[in-house]
């Protein structure tokens, strides 16, 4: 991959707070990728994050499919997304990338901002709509919108939609490996590192497949429980930054260290929070056969290359977490329609075939689950750009 095609930095002048914003790639001359915001958000961790959306996009690349990929690109904002002042910063950083939303860069959700504050600071920011720069592109504007919208009504369990279909694609990335290792569902362990968004649903959806969540860690610490935890009573403790009321916990459960996920006994570990989680120091602890990256970006390559030396396989975050992305766009461009069996249906089989594929290749040729990932969009991205342009 080559360097970005924009990458910039803003100053917010009233608290001197910075937010960035790399474009990696534009494809049909539009970008997609999130938005977030957390204390100590740097340029090369958004510049990571947008070549990682650009592979997200070239990996569900359908030509028989309505939605075609576009280029990837990802914003964000240094700041405790929990500071009173984050609101304030979140409209002015808005409204300086403005041009940019409504020209090439399509957004959204991403850690630290849920959609609905994402979409009262966009309007707020003068913006017809946080995606709006993929509208030219659509057959039929408004029915397009006019379904998404509708999609994200959708809830399940008094849960919407558009926060369970990226755990239900992380979760059938758990159990096509498992497939593939001939490892039964029933009693296998899990210990997930987030109960928010994404972790919340990828432990909601391994629970109803039969696996045993054994621990989930939030800014508290860790909950564990060898016999299992009741993952829907954790979920409805939780707040909306994923923190579980503690006293909602049984008197079997426990209370255990921040990092004490990482070394329960469990076959698969789940990182569903922050980047960074895993290092070289702390990936010593991990006795897990497999590490399922469902946040961005959550261990470090150094890290990586110790694990693979145990034995321990990383299923990457550009394929497992890529869900989120891809239903959005399935929606919009009319592949599925607003319904949540329709949503999961598609999600299963296409996370199931795209993991297939992966792990297939990592075996083929000797390499790790990463490297086959990024074997598999190297061979899509020409084929991309000359059918639909390609600009960085």
């Amino acid at each position: 991959m080559t360097t970005p095609l924009l990458s910039l930095t803003w100053t917010d002048h009233v608290t001197g707070r910075q937010g960035h914003l790399v474009i990696d790639r534009l494809v049909r001359g539009v970008s997609s990728g999130g938005l977030r915001m957390r204390e100590g958000c740097t340029l090369d961790e958004v510049a990571g994050l947008a070549r990682g959306m650009t592979m997200k996009e070239a990996l569900h690349y359908n030509p028989e499919g309505r939605y075609i990929p576009l280029g990837g690109a990802k914003g964000g904002i240094d700041c405790d997304p929990q500071d009173p002042r984050a609101y304030g910063i979140l409209v002015r950083y808005l409204r300086a990338v403005r041009p940019y939303i409504e020209n090439m860069w399509t957004t959204g959700e991403d850690l630290g901002l849920t959609q609905d504050i994402v979409d009262r600071a966009a309007a707020e920011a003068g913006l017809v709509s946080s995606i709006q720069a993929v509208y030219p592109l659509l057959d039929d504007e408004a029915t397009a919108r006019r379904r998404l919208a509708d999609a994200f009504a959708v809830e399940v369990d008094g849960i919407g939609l558009d926060e369970l279909v990226g755990g239900c694609g992380v979760a059938e990335s758990v159990l096509v490996a498992l497939d593939r290792a001939g490892v039964a569902y029933e009693g296998t362990r899990v210990s997930v590192q987030g109960l928010g968004t994404m972790g919340g649903a990828t432990a909601r959806f391994l629970a109803r497949a039969g696996l045993k969540i054994v621990a989930v860690a939030d800014v508290k610490g860790t909950v564990a429980n060898p016999a299992g935890l009741d993952v829907d009573a954790l979920l409805a403790a939780r707040d909306s930054y994923g923190t579980v009321d503690r006293t909602a916990l049984r008197p079997d459960d426990l209370e255990l260290s921040d990092d004490a996920w990482l070394s329960v006994d469990a076959e698969v570990l789940v990182p569903a929070a922050v980047s960074y989680a895993v290092d070289t120091a702390n990936q010593a602890q991990i006795t897990a056969r497999w590490i399922v990256e469902a946040a961005n970006m959550p261990v470090l390559p150094d890290a990586e290359e110790l694990l693979a030396r145990r034995g321990i396989t990383v299923l990457p975050d550009v394929v497992v977490n890529s869900g989120t992305n891809a239903w959005w766009w399935w929606t919009l461009f009319g592949d599925i329609g607003a319904d949540a069996d329709e949503a999961f249906a598609y999600t299963r089989h296409s996370m199931r075939a795209l993991i297939g594929q992966m792990l297939a290749r990592a075996e083929a040729d000797g390499t790790t689950a990463r490297a086959a990932a990024h074997a598999i969009v190297a061979d899509r991205l020409p084929v991309i750009a000359e059918r639909y342009g390609w600009y960085g």
